[in-house]
């Protein structure tokens, strides 16, 4: 725990902070205030206003009305870059990342160190190393961003937002991607900063990681400020009360379905680069939600795409009502019924630039085209409708930019996107990465009702709660291969972990 301050003694001192946008008030009167050496969790609901603020501290928006203070001097920022150049850094969410270029790059893009006219490559070179070793990342700073895990680009990140001495780091959900190793190795990298004087503010959804790295805690809901308190004066129900503004007893919704008959058989399936994944067998059921769960790198992700031909087979056979089916592509996937929510939102899930309306229905633009090709528009909206109103998608209307939604949003969008098509196999990937707990149970109801509807569910998740809450079955894949398949109801945390590491 940091040491205690002057309740007058704020770094960063948030004060009446208002913006409004077409339509909607993201922020009204919020206050927030930092306290030098702590780690303070700034939590809420998605569309709580959390990003809106954090935005208006980092210059990417002009806030309306309100002051902010760093060290007790108003600043004003008009860009991002101007917030770096002033100590205030931020780890977003959504990486944004040259794919292309390499770690060290990336870190140092748009301020590369110079040796007359041209780039120092050694010095670039050091002193990634430097920091490297500072924060124990073991990552080669030659290497390309586009080859590394998103855990690895995730750590990436937080070595750039260090490299600029800031005094206040914004992080938002830092874990997502991270396994419970790369967790604590976070951990240690937050308090060393925090021992060092820098005031962190932490968004994450994640209540035991508030409760073990927070000092302090503010709540928003609604773009309204609703409290700050210590972390030792307040407990998670509460803290989840103030989010949702409503009692949430159970953060799953109980188990209706019942497993049947089986729906989809995978036989000795073995993808064909690397191979990343080996001889891989199992069953899915009728209404059955089939856990996947394994460390970092297990390959977890490569299995559900070569299930929905984003990766080509070398071997093996995938039988869906006991009829071979092949999975060329994306768009053999679709049409035999499969459906996929990726990992990575912005890069494979959303078209950004697009409305929610577009993202909602574009996965089954077939159903809204005649024969002459005019779409149907009615029948468009309707469907979007839908999509809002049943993931209760917080946005001003259907027309408003996707990229202008919480990640959270987001999410349900693509999620009702994929029920749309109406899937026989619905293959989700890290599906609530980034979401609150009230958004959290309305995926997990939806995910049981499909299960109901006889439908076969397969989810990855990195979260154990998870697993062990929604799922009927739990199948462990380490190192590409599967390393065993256990009941839900009759398994551990322990076992899991055990069998995760069996073939590393």
């Amino acid at each position: 725990m940091a040491n205690k301050k002057d309740n007058n003694e704020y770094l960063l001192e948030m004060i009446d902070i208002s913006k409004e946008f077409p339509g909607v008030k993201a922020l009204d009167n919020v206050k927030l205030n930092i306290r030098p050496g702590s780690v303070h969790a700034l939590m809420g609901e998605n569309g709580a206003g959390k990003s809106t603020l954090m935005k208006c501290l980092f210059g990417i928006y002009q806030k309306d009305n309100g002051k902010i203070l760093l060290q007790g001097k108003e600043i004003k920022f008009k860009s991002s870059r101007e917030a770096l150049d002033n100590g205030v850094s931020m780890v977003h969410q959504e990486l944004n990342q040259v794919q292309s270029t390499t770690v060290m790059d990336n870190i140092w893009l748009g301020r590369f160190p110079k040796k007359g006219p041209f780039i120092d490559e050694r010095k670039m070179y050091d002193d990634t190393l430097k920091i490297f070793k500072q924060l124990d990342i073991n990552v080669n700073p030659k290497s390309k961003v586009e080859k590394l895990p998103v855990s690895q680009s995730q750590m990436i990140e937080i070595a750039k937002a260090v490299s600029y001495n800031s005094k206040i780091l914004v992080m938002d959900e830092p874990t997502s991607s991270l396994t419970e190793r790369e967790v604590n190795h976070l951990f240690k990298i937050i308090r060393s900063l925090r021992d060092n004087g820098v005031g962190i503010i932490y968004i994450s959804h994640k209540m035991e990681e508030i409760k073990q790295i927070a000092d302090d805690v503010t709540i928003m809901r609604d773009g309204h400020w609703i409290a700050t308190k210590t972390i030792d004066e307040i407990t998670t129900d509460e803290i989840i009360n103030l989010m949702v503004g409503r009692d949430l007893t159970n953060r799953f919704p109980p188990k209706s379905n019942k497993p049947g008959e089986v729906i989809l058989e995978v036989k000795n399936l073995t993808a064909s680069v690397q191979p990343s994944i080996k001889d891989v067998s199992f069953k899915l059921r009728k209404g059955e939600i089939l856990g996947i769960a394994g460390l970092v790198g297990a390959k977890r992700t490569e299995l559900i795409e070569t299930i929905f031909g984003i990766r080509h087979t070398q071997s093996g056979e995938i039988l869906l009502h006991g009829k071979n089916i092949d999975n060329k592509n994306s768009h053999h996937a679709i049409s035999n019924g499969f459906a996929l929510v990726t990992e990575e939102r912005r890069s494979t899930g959303i078209f950004p630039v697009l409305d929610i309306r577009f993202n909602s229905i574009i996965a089954n633009i077939d159903k809204y085209t005649n024969k002459i090709g005019i779409l149907n528009e009615s029948e468009m909206n309707k469907d979007t409708d839908w999509v809002v109103d049943s993931m209760s998608v917080k946005t001003p209307n259907n027309k408003t930019r996707i990229s202008s939604l919480s990640g959270g949003n987001q999410q349900k969008v693509i999620v009702g996107r994929w029920l749309l098509t109406q899937p026989e196999i619905l293959l989700l990937d890290e599906p609530t990465r980034g979401i609150d707990v009230g958004a959290k149970y309305e995926i997990y109801q939806l995910i049981i009702d499909l299960a109901n509807k006889e439908k076969g569910v397969i989810m990855v998740s990195s979260e154990m709660s998870e697993l062990l809450g929604v799922t009927d079955r739990i199948l462990v894949i380490s190192n590409g291969r599967v390393a065993g398949i256990v009941n839900t109801n009759e398994t551990t945390q322990e076992e899991i972990l055990k069998l995760s590491s069996k073939y590393l």
